[in-house]
């Protein structure tokens, strides 16, 4: 008669049959590769440091097949003047801008001329399966305004065999299953090395160094990002006196929210911001304001296939400066 139960009565489990939860095992010798070392703020970034332009803007792309194309710009806006007293001088300016693409699964060249006398040039190369060359170089009328940086890339191949390949020559970025490590070199006795490695599924520590040889100048980094499908919060220190923090919160795929702190102990000089990005079916709009008291707003819309239109403001109420601009994608 004990085991009869009556009609209706939920029998609960006894606790010492039920089977435990099995908790997820972490295979921490094949985690996944991390971001490169200088983009660990990415996500804060493209909520918090919209491409804000001041006057008009118009922008057209014509592709001539699949892998080149031709792109024509026309700026017109002011200018601002650097200037020792608190308000801001801007002079009228309008450039025009030719530029050409070439775009290949192995190889990726963009070119940009403008009217002042300023070219602009990018490269991608993957020279094999592992190893690729990224450049891109600025030249310009003014003395000593030219710079120039040359990166070697070199990542592992999946489905590696042991032993493994023999070590890369040095400057070269090595891409390991859970590590990235990058060498780099620029005009002015430019000289870097960063490495970023994950120690858990969500968290990533790095470290850089650098040293400018033209200004004598040297230092070193370190870095800490976290991130799941929710939230992600970076850390940045540097000898140099530069300490950042970011942190993006996802409240759904459509809108997430961010805010940074940038902090210089040595200068005592302290900013920090929050702002938004929300993505609408036809928009995109993200929007901020920082402790300085300057709020900015960026509006995508796409009217058509192939037609976006801009809005850019930023206000800056300290300082007077009011900036508005609008603009035309087209192709």
């Amino acid at each position: 008669m004990a085991g009869l139960v009556p009609p209706g009565t939920t029998v609960k489990p006894d606790a010492s049959t039920a089977k435990p939860k099995e908790e997820e095992k972490v295979d921490y010798m094949n985690l996944p590769c991390p971001i490169p070392y200088e983009e660990i703020h990415r996500e804060a970034l493209m909520s918090l440091k919209p491409e804000l332009f001041e006057g008009l803007r118009f922008d057209f792309t014509k592709g001539l097949n699949q892998k080149f194309s031709l792109s024509h710009s026309v700026i017109m806006g002011p200018t601002e003047i650097p200037s020792q007293s608190t308000e801001t001088i801007k002079i009228p300016t309008a450039h025009y801008e030719f530029g050409a693409n070439y775009i290949d699964p192995k190889l990726m060249l963009i070119g940009r001329v403008l009217t002042d006398g300023r070219l602009n040039a990018r490269v991608k190369c993957d020279l094999s399966d592992n190893l690729s060359l990224k450049a891109n170089a600025q030249l310009t009328n003014e003395p000593h305004m030219s710079h120039g940086m040359i990166n070697f890339d070199y990542k592992s191949a999946p489905g590696l065999t042991y032993p493994p390949p023999p070590p890369p020559p040095p400057k070269h970025k090595m891409q390991g299953k859970d590590y990235r490590t990058q060498f780099q070199f620029g005009n002015g006795a430019l000289f870097g090395a960063s490495y970023i490695q994950n120690v858990s599924p969500h968290l990533s520590l790095g470290g850089e160094v650098f040293w400018a040889g033209q200004h004598r100048k040297s230092g070193i980094g370190y870095a800490a990002r976290y991130e799941n499908d929710k939230m992600v919060a970076t850390g940045q220190v540097a000898s140099t006196g530069m300490v950042a923090l970011s942190y993006v919160q996802k409240l759904s795929e459509k809108v997430s929210l961010a805010t940074d702190l940038m902090y210089n102990y040595m200068s005592r000089d302290v900013t920090s911001s929050v702002g938004y990005d929300y993505i609408l079916r036809q928009c995109r709009l993200r929007g901020k304001i920082d402790s300085n008291g300057c709020a900015a707003a960026y509006l995508e819309e796409r009217l058509n296939m192939g037609l976006n239109f801009i809005l850019s403001a930023e206000i800056d109420h300290r300082k007077k400066d009011y900036k508005f601009g609008f603009g035309l994608t087209v192709g």
